[in-house]
């Protein structure tokens, strides 16, 4: 959860410490620290609650930003143990002040660790399971037997959970030394220079040539080289370096005052990018799955499991394989696909999907996959993550660098690689005529017709206007557009704090009907198809109730009109793309929300972009 950089060569290493926290602060923004050892062999530790920017001011006042050329660490923290403030803010020291360290993951077994060096009379100073881990490697240092490398060694074979971490020593200033088990690290390398992030974004500006250290793997720098070694044994490794043509989109929100708002709007973009170069006629190029196609279309089962928004695209997913392709497909939340007994086997296909590609409960989904001996795709938006090298195979997103917390442009690109998916295996099934295929992938009609609806911004705003006051929000829809109504519930309560619960429009008799009052927002997602008159009687319920009713809808016929407190129209179009623009009224309706509310839409509180911890 928490984002990592680190930096040794010959620059002064704050200002590419502070742009690699800026570049990772979706990862977590309740502290920031960085800490350099500089020329004389002091450690300098700057830490602030709060985000990136205070830190960065914090340094200006101590005249700190053009003082340390050599090494550095730094970190931005997502909380898990201790609460957010300056103490319990990254890098942590040892009691020596000897050894600094920065940490992304929990240890969990960190009380008997502490128990035991309390025994040893060291004494703590923060809250953290991270200080914890500093400690026992200050504490095997100190002793006077083992060196820098073998100290952390020995300390990383006495904890457990996931961790990825980089340590400093003024003892031996010329080594850094980097590890991981569980959560992701990557080495950069130019020339006698080395970058280490918790993914790319801080590192790519500087170079291409990539290391990812594998689990349970260490990397040793010094002034002039590297090495990398095994955590368990004191063994050198290959070094799988990898060049990696991939470019973060500049932090740039151009007349946009948050990035999310700049995010909805590239989904023009970012649709037609997922599709391009995927389609032909009326054919479906996947060459992602090309290795593993002919066990893919053949495979018994078919499983999706993700998490947040992704878990609502793979429903989405869901019903468009089960209806193109007539294949049954099971979803599940990946937290609980790695606890309950399935049925995955080896004729299983094990479908992960993750914005970040670093999510800690899908790449254990896709471990214990791996275990059964399914066939595992990956659908992510970051080349070179954890999920797109722990699936056989997978497909790209191509949505570009998501700043926004929340999640909007990466969204609809899932849903639309996973239409390609839908369409592909229909292809090959023969439960779909090549001339519906070709009608399906007419997407350069559906982008049109997400420019008109961002055309229609300022009407959905006045709408949104009205309903910013209220404290509770039903969101409801039916087939494909009930996972909508998770979604647009999900936008809404991520970046507004207003409670909002998504249900299938028939569920909600049966027990949220119940919250129903004249004060409270009712959103219908209904399109004119086979669910509609269906749909149309629950409107009914919820209105005798006097419920507020707020309809998002393809249909012009006047008994919706005459229902609604508020109506929002879209074009008429197909299934899939018809999420799609629903999907983007929710997210707009959200967005002017949050923003009447003064909220910080692209960071919200208590969450992260990418939860790396279980």
């Amino acid at each position: 959860m928490c984002g990592i950089v680190a930096y040794k060569g010959h620059k002064n290493c704050y200002p590419i410490l502070l742009n690699g926290l800026h570049k990772l602060e979706y990862r977590g923004y309740d502290s920031a620290g960085v800490a350099c050892l500089t020329e004389d062999g002091k450690i300098v530790v700057t830490k602030r609650s709060g985000k990136v920017k205070q830190l960065e001011e914090g340094l200006k006042k101590n005249n700190l930003m053009k003082s340390c050329n050599g090494s550095g660490i730094a970190h931005t923290r997502w909380a898990t143990h201790g609460k957010p403030n300056q103490v319990n803010a990254h890098p942590h020291k040892d009691q020596s002040s000897n050894i600094v360290l920065v940490h992304n993951g929990i240890i969990e077994n960190y009380d008997p660790i502490k128990k035991f060096l309390k025994s040893k009379n060291v004494k703590f100073k923060s809250e953290t399971d991270t200080e914890v881990l500093v400690q026992l490697i200050g504490y095997f240092f100190n002793q006077g037997k083992l060196n820098f490398e073998h100290s952390v060694r020995a300390a990383l074979q006495r904890v457990d959970g996931a961790y990825a971490i980089v340590v400093l020593n003024k003892k031996e200033p010329d080594i850094m030394i980097a590890a991981r088990k569980g959560s992701p690290l990557v080495l950069g390398v130019k020339d006698k220079e080395f970058f280490i992030g918790s993914d790319i974004s801080p590192i790519i500006k500087h170079t291409q040539q990539i290391i990812y250290l594998e689990d349970s793997q260490m990397a040793i720098v010094d002034k002039d080289d590297y090495k990398i070694t095994s955590i368990n044994k004191d063994v050198s490794l290959p070094k799988k370096v990898e060049k990696i043509d991939y470019k973060i989109d500049d932090y740039d929100k151009g007349n946009f005052k948050f990035f999310m708002h700049k995010e909805i709007h590239e989904q023009v973009d970012t649709i037609q990018n997922t599709i391009t170069g995927r389609t032909k006629k009326d054919s479906i190029l996947l060459h992602g799955l090309i290795d593993y196609w002919q066990e893919i279309k053949q495979a018994d089962k078919i499983f999706i499991t993700a998490c947040g928004t992704s878990w609502h695209a793979g429903l989405i997913g869901k019903n468009l394989i089960e209806r193109f392709a007539e294949v049954p497909v099971h979803v599940e939340y990946a937290s609980e696909f790695r606890y309950n007994k399935t049925l995955v086997d080896s004729n299983s296909v094990v479908i992960a999907i993750s914005q970040s590609g670093e999510t800690a409960d899908t790449l254990a989904a896709i471990q214990k996959a791996n275990d059964y001996g399914a066939i595992t795709v990956g659908i992510c938006n970051v080349p070179g993550s954890s999920v797109s090298r722990e699936t056989n195979c997978g497909i790209f997103t191509r949505c570009g660098h998501e700043v926004g917390v929340a999640s909007t442009k990466a969204f609809t690109a899932q849903i639309s690689v996973l239409f390609l998916l839908a369409l592909k295996l229909a292809d090959s099934n023969d439960t779909m005529s090549k001339k519906d295929i070709k009608k399906h992938l007419d997407y350069e009609e559906g982008v049109k017709k997400i420019k008109n609806i961002l055309k229609k911004e300022n009407d959905i705003k006045k709408i949104a206007l009205k309903y910013k006051n209220a404290k509770d929000f039903l969101y409801l829809g039916r087939g494909l557009n009930f996972p909508v109504a998770l979604e647009g519930a999900l936008k809404l309560k991520e970046i507004s704090y207003i409670h909002a619960e998504g249900y299938p429009a028939a569920e909600m008799k049966h027990g949220p009907i119940a919250l129903v009052d004249k004060d409270m927002p009712n959103v219908f997602i209904v399109p004119k198809d086979k669910t509609y008159e269906k749909i149309i009687s629950n409107i009914e319920e919820i209105k005798s109730r006097k419920g507020k009713i707020i309809i998002i809808t393809d249909s012009r016929d006047k008994v919706l009109k005459n229902l609604a407190n508020d109506l929002i129209l879209v074009p008429k179009t197909n299934h899939y793309m018809f999420c799609v623009l629903a999907t983007i009224v929710l997210q707009l309706f959200a967005y002017y929300i949050a923003v009447s509310k003064k909220l910080n839409v692209d960071q919200p509180r208590n969450l992260a972009k990418s939860v790396t911890v279980e």
